[in-house]
């Protein structure tokens, strides 16, 4: 049967042309490919982050969501699947990123498969994906597979770089067609625990007249 998946990349990187867009990018496009190879397709919507680092900054001090960062909102929440790819500066993921995962909703990315990817320009920060990224992706509640991506420059020409991209991208394709994020919100979302309001009304319900309650109000308990 086949099936339309959304797709959504967010790519953190500054310059122009960016090697961390060139990754995700070249990520899109085979998992694309994989996708046709097994009778679906894939719409791609990026994100550059360095377009809405205003916004963020916005979102970050003053806590207001302006429209350009609420149309990436919506395609995050829309998604089926991920691509996040970050360059490393100072032995992290750039500020650019973490700072735009941390203005959006808790809720918003739970169970979506992601593939994690970064850039650097040297192999020494090679563990920045696994032992920084995916540490953020798990607070998150998302749903990384299982390879991570990671280029310095002389990896660019090398065989096994488009080896781990092909095997990512047959990772992420398989975890969409499994609809595992959809069954998750239809099926089990109760279950988790979300921030009050931060589910845009689908939160556990709140028992506004308990004891408790009552006396946060500045009520009494009896």
């Amino acid at each position: 049967m086949s099936e339309t998946f959304n797709l959504v990349v967010v790519s953190a990187g500054t310059s122009d042309p960016s090697s961390t867009r060139m990754l995700a990018d070249r990520t899109a496009q085979r998992v694309a490919a994989v996708a046709a190879e097994r009778g679906s397709a894939v719409r791609t919507r990026v994100i550059d982050l360095r377009e809405l680092a205003s916004d963020i900054t916005t979102a970050l001090t003053s806590q207001l969501v302006t429209p350009r960062l609420q149309q990436a909102v919506d395609a995050l929440g829309a998604a089926d699947g991920l691509i996040a790819a970050a360059p490393v500066y100072k032995a992290g993921a750039s500020g650019l990123f973490t700072s735009f995962f941390h203005v959006l909703d808790n809720d918003l990315l739970i169970g979506k498969p992601t593939v994690l990817a970064a850039t650097a320009g040297t192999s020494r920060h090679a563990l920045v994906v696994d032992d920084q990224m995916r540490s953020l992706f798990a607070y998150l509640r998302t749903l990384p597979v299982p390879t991570s991506l990671f280029a310095a420059p002389e990896e660019w020409g090398d065989a096994a770089l488009n080896k781990r991209i092909d095997r990512a991208a047959f990772e992420l394709v398989l975890l969409m067609e499994s609809g595992f994020a959809r069954q998750l919100r239809d099926e089990t979302w109760q279950s988790y625990q979300h921030e009050l309001g931060s589910d845009g009304g689908r939160e556990l319900d709140i028992d506004v007249d308990s004891d408790l309650m009552r006396l946060a109000t500045g009520g009494s308990a009896f």
